[in-house]
């Protein structure tokens, strides 16, 4: 079995959100592809959810990787989503979703009905890390904590246990907020080894995360791996920050980001991806897609030169916290 690190390849793994038909239909052909250029690339860590597309990114993923060494990759999923045979509408993020009702719940039973569903629609015998999924008051605003207690008594126990039997190598939090995996850290009974955080560490949005989350993961040995590198989209020029539509003040803070890094010839990308994994406590970045050319493009990036000079002027013009470690120049 191996390690995140050993599955690594330039701290790249890939996001497979998109791949369950995030924001619009992706034919199967072009997700297969996607999958399988991330793999001729060097790609060996691979994450996914039942969330994403009621199961159909875990399918794709277990479509391709059922072909190779189960030895040769690691996988991560998420529990605190189950899927039903039973059908309904989809709105959202997964309007364009497989048509089966997802369940949301923390606890015990479902915890493991969730990792047994996993299993079957990965095709294999065995998951590396599981993330406690959405655990957090972007999802469910005041009830959030409510929920979180449901999952320390649910599924961070189950978790926990697996842990400790082998049959999972890691667990953690899988949220787009810093605060449920600041609260998760410091539990003593049920303790987390690996949390993903989506959106918090990014070259876009970082300050919060570095007050109190980045130094206790760094503190405690915690790993963290980054999601959305890219906030959604919106550093690349899309439309959508943090899953929503982007307001113009986010657009105007990466039209000026885009100008310094045009000075200097410095593709956002490439900025995203390398000041996201220069703090010692990220062991990965995953970003999505459903373009194959992009993976080819993520690893480039992710080796490219930037000068010094770059991250000294976004420092001084208050794009990045001080506080920030950045790249050291190649």
């Amino acid at each position: 079995m191996k390690s995140l690190e050993e599955a690594l390849h330039h701290k790249i793994g890939m996001g497979t959100a998109p791949l369950g038909n995030m924001f619009r239909e992706v034919p199967e052909e072009e997700a297969q592809t996607t999958i399988q250029t991330a793999w001729d690339q060097g790609v060996r860590y691979f994450d996914t959810a039942p969330f994403y597309g009621a199961g159909l990114a875990e399918m794709r993923v277990g479509e391709v990787l059922s072909d190779y060494n189960r030895d040769d990759y690691v996988i991560s999923t998420k529990v605190g989503r189950y899927v039903l045979d039973e059908k309904e509408d989809k709105e959202g993020l997964f309007q364009y979703a497989r048509d089966n009702k997802v369940v949301t719940d923390y606890t015990e039973d479902a915890t493991k009905r969730s990792i047994e569903q996993s299993l079957e629609r990965l095709n294999t015998d065995r998951l590396d890390m599981v993330f406690v999924h959405d655990v957090s008051p972007d999802f469910h605003g005041e009830e959030w904590t409510a929920k979180f207690e449901e999952a320390r008594k649910g599924a961070f126990r189950v978790l926990t246990q697996l842990r400790e039997e082998g049959v999972i190598r890691s667990w953690g939090l899988g949220v787009n907020a810093t605060e449920p995996i600041e609260l998760a850290m410091m539990l003593e009974e049920t303790q987390p080894d690996v949390c993903l955080s989506a959106t918090q560490y990014t070259l876009l949005q970082h300050e919060h995360a570095l007050q109190r989350m980045m130094p206790t993961a760094e503190k405690k040995g915690i790993d963290i791996v980054v999601g959305s590198p890219y906030n959604s989209g919106v550093l690349l020029g899309g439309d959508h920050y943090n899953y929503e539509k982007a307001g113009p003040e986010i657009l105007d803070h990466v039209n000026q980001l885009n100008k310094i890094g045009e000075k200097y010839d410095v593709p956002l990308k490439a900025a995203a991806l390398q000041f996201s994994t220069a703090h010692p406590a990220v062991k990965a970045v995953i970003p999505g897609s459903t373009h194959p050319g992009r993976i080819q493009e993520d690893i480039e990036m992710i080796q490219r030169d930037i000068p010094k000079e770059f991250w000294d002027e976004l420092k001084q013009e208050g794009f990045i916290s001080t506080n920030a470690p950045l790249p050291t120049s190649r």
